[in-house]
């Protein structure tokens, strides 16, 4: 199996896990990561390193998304979602179109978020969630997040509930069910999550991510699916993110041995160094003109 990112359309009712555990089934490969967990109940995009790729998914983690949703106002949970227990109703039925808007704006930008109490955030070394489960009384810290947009789409009103659909465009880190959460906090009616679909994690797209079947479920699906057809190679999905470093063939020997370089080019960060024919050797910081190696791609798919 070639080294390769896999854009993945996850359905509802799996985990990422999940959705790793078949990636490795059809790839015939224990090596295989994700860039940013969706929960069971979420739909949409989550990106899957496949190889030596896995070794680019802590750059891509941070990366901006954007999700649709749709909030209900008038019921909150323990959860801040859909598959929690209810904790309280309170009729949201007159809730102006224009405190919502109101609502709305005041969530959009630089906010300080508190995530959800079930969130996979560790307290101590341990998930969040876990500690809720246990019967602890978990109370995480508030964190800055951008809300770069937030924009109501449709409002359908069902007597004392009001479900929202919207789309919002976040920065890494942001939780949508505490976004619906604070929504209805703000409204004083209470609000929750119930139903969430990623739409796009930085450039890449859910409209070009492809759903994986179970194989355990549908081993001829699964050996059906062709995965060197949909897979973006470790330069492609570098040099999407970063500028570039054309290399001549002794640098590129020489940056795949972790070497540093003098070379005429700008400052940057972070950029993708490309081999003669267009391979990813290694992403580079460059300053002031020396090379400082950040992430090595293996030398023998570098030097084949």
């Amino acid at each position: 199996m070639t080294s390769g990112l896999l854009l993945v359309d996850k359905p509802a009712g799996i985990t990422s896990h999940d959705v790793v555990a078949r990636t490795r089934r059809i790839a015939g490969t224990r090596k295989v990561g994700h860039a940013g967990t969706l929960d069971p109940m979420a739909t949409g995009l989550l990106l899957v390193g496949i190889d030596s790729t896995t070794r680019l998914l802590t750059y891509l983690v941070g990366l901006d998304k954007e999700y649709t949703a749709t909030i209900r106002l008038g019921e909150s949970t323990d959860t801040d979602d859909a598959e929690g227990t209810t904790t309280a109703r309170i009729d949201a039925g007159g809730v102006a179109d224009s405190a919502i808007a109101s609502g709305i704006a005041a969530l959009t930008g630089p906010i300080e978020q508190v995530p959800s109490s079930v969130s996979a955030i560790k307290v101590d070394g341990r998930r969040a969630y876990d500690r809720v489960r246990s019967g602890e009384d978990v109370q995480l810290a508030a964190r800055s997040v951008t809300i770069e947009e937030f924009a109501l789409l449709s409002t359908r009103r069902d007597g004392p509930v009001v479900d929202l659909d919207v789309r919002v465009v976040c920065s890494s880190g942001t939780y949508i069910r505490a976004l619906a959460r604070d929504l209805g906090a703000g409204l004083g009616v209470g609000g929750h999550l119930t139903a969430l679909r990623r739409m796009r994690v930085g450039p890449f797209s859910v409209a070009d991510a492809i759903e994986l079947p179970d194989p355990r479920a549908d081993p001829d699906a699964a050996s059906a699916v062709d995965l060197g057809a949909t897979l973006r190679t470790p330069a492609a999905v570098a040099t999407s993110l970063f500028p570039t470093l054309p290399l001549d063939l002794e640098s590129t020997r020489d940056i795949a041995h972790g070497k540093r370089l003098e070379i005429d080019a700008p400052d940057a960060e972070v950029a993708a160094a490309l081999s003669p024919d267009g391979r990813l050797v290694a992403l580079v910081e460059v300053r002031r003109g020396r090379t400082r190696v950040l992430l090595g791609l293996p030398t023998q798919e570098v030097l084949a």
